[in-house]
């Protein structure tokens, strides 16, 4: 498994403390909007020059370990 803690940093200076691909500006949620929207691998590498593949997954091995312990209700209706 990707340690996305080498490739994802969080520093109140660089986009208030947002999630981001190291050494970028790029946030990681942008990323995984840009995954949830159909974009692909290759089109995200194109679009972000500074990225590499291992920082996409990366990003996704992040958002897993953020909600892995979540718990959510759904509320009746």
């Amino acid at each position: 498994m990707i340690d996305w803690r080498v490739h994802i940093e969080s520093n109140p200076s660089i986009m208030y403390g947002k999630p981001v691909i190291r050494n970028t500006r790029i946030p990681a949620d942008l990323i995984l909007e840009k995954l949830s929207e159909g974009e692909t691998l290759e089109e995200l590498l194109e679009a972000y020059p500074r990225i590499r593949r291992e920082d996409i997954f990366a990003v996704l091995a992040f958002a897993a370990a953020t909600i892995k312990n979540e718990v959510v209700y759904s509320i009746a209706s």
